[in-house]
């Protein structure tokens, strides 16, 4: 590591540290969580449950955008199957929660892992192997790069898009409905408020693991590689390891939102891998702002407010969202984090 603190670097890493830390981008944050604390207490004081699962849902979303900004945002990898790893994640919560009530267990080739509705099993379970799948992903896909490394993500992750539509003993195409009702020790996982706020302790701590990944020597070499990953193998710096542990800890925050999405919505289905949902996470992400910690957030938040609002409208919503999307992009170039950054589009027209 003591290469990465040569003079050559001195400049970039300057600049990474202005990109990476925007004014108020902390404030802004701990402003939103604590908005989001509230959102149980308002929706039952006016009777409107709907609303805590609404916004739990876009929590989630805006986890998986978090993870995805980690190697696209800060490493420069446009991965195009990243919901595989939250779709993967979701699908053993969902095997393990079916094989409890038919009384059958889970068989991974030589290990044989009865079925449960205890979280403190089937989540870090879940978690880990969402891990171990982004590590063989990552093995296979960071030998490529630019449009190779693209189209491979995509095919892995259609790969295992029809290796789910193919579980007839866990519903196919058609999808998997959760048996039972998880817990997490004490905690009734069906309790809304209280997954709510499951929900929102996984958020914050996911921008608290991203901002100190980030801000120390591992996310200077991984930023430094999105410039020119050929100047960095050059001294010396192995930046396919760094890539890779990247990409592992990116899959491991998918796999997070995947246990968090199946106990929400009690469903899972071949759609939460699809590439139809990964382009949408890489959406979410460069319309908040790539490279930053509150982008992902207002992304997210941003687009599924939208499908909400226009869905209510009209079942070709997405007709609207496009042009809408067009319109962002083209006035504020660096996201809607630019709305908290005055004078970030000039700046983006002279790097």
């Amino acid at each position: 590591m003591a290469e990465i603190n040569t003079p050559p670097l001195a400049p970039s890493n300057a600049g990474f540290k202005a990109r990476s830390k925007p004014p108020k981008e902390t404030l802004v944050i701990g402003l939103i969580l604590v908005v989001l604390a509230c959102v149980p207490v308002v929706a039952q004081l006016s009777g409107e449950q709907f609303y805590i699962r609404l916004v739990m849902r876009m929590m989630i979303f805006a986890l998986m955008a978090v993870s995805l900004n980690l190697v696209l945002g800060y490493g420069g990898l446009v991965s195009f199957g990243h919901a595989m790893f939250a779709g993967t994640a979701a699908y053993i919560v969902g095997i393990l929660s079916d094989n409890e009530y038919q009384g059958v267990s889970l068989v991974l080739g030589w290990l044989e892992i009865p079925g449960s509705l205890n979280a403190l099993i089937t989540w870090p379970l879940a978690i880990l192997l969402s891990a171990l799948l982004a590590l063989v992903v990552g093995l296979i896909s960071l030998r490529t790069s630019g449009l190779y490394f693209i189209m491979t993500t995509l095919a892995l992750a259609q790969m295992a898009y029809f290796v789910t539509v193919s579980l007839e003993d866990y519903g196919g195409i058609d999808g998997l409905q959760l048996m039972g009702d998880q817990t997490l020790g004490p905690l009734d996982l069906s309790d809304r408020p209280t997954l709510f706020y499951i929900t929102l302790v996984a958020l914050a701590f996911s921008i608290w693991l991203s901002r100190c990944l980030i801000h120390s020597r591992f996310g200077l070499v991984l930023r430094a590689s999105k410039q020119n990953a050929e100047r960095l193998e050059a001294i010396g710096v192995p930046v396919f390891t760094y890539r890779l542990i990247a990409f592992v800890i990116s899959g491991a925050i998918a796999g997070l939102a995947g246990v968090l999405l199946a106990t929400s919505q009690a469903f899972v289905s071949p759609a939460d891998l699809s590439w139809v949902r990964s382009g949408e996470l890489i959406v979410m992400v460069v319309l908040g702002g790539m490279g930053t910690l509150l982008g992902p957030l207002l992304g997210a938040f941003f687009f599924l407010t939208m499908e909400y609002l226009l869905g209510a409208i009209t079942q070709h919503w997405a007709m609207i969202m496009g042009p809408l999307l067009i319109i962002v992009v083209l006035f504020a170039r660096r996201g809607l984090i630019s709305l908290f950054q005055p004078g970030s589009r000039s700046a983006r027209s002279h790097p």
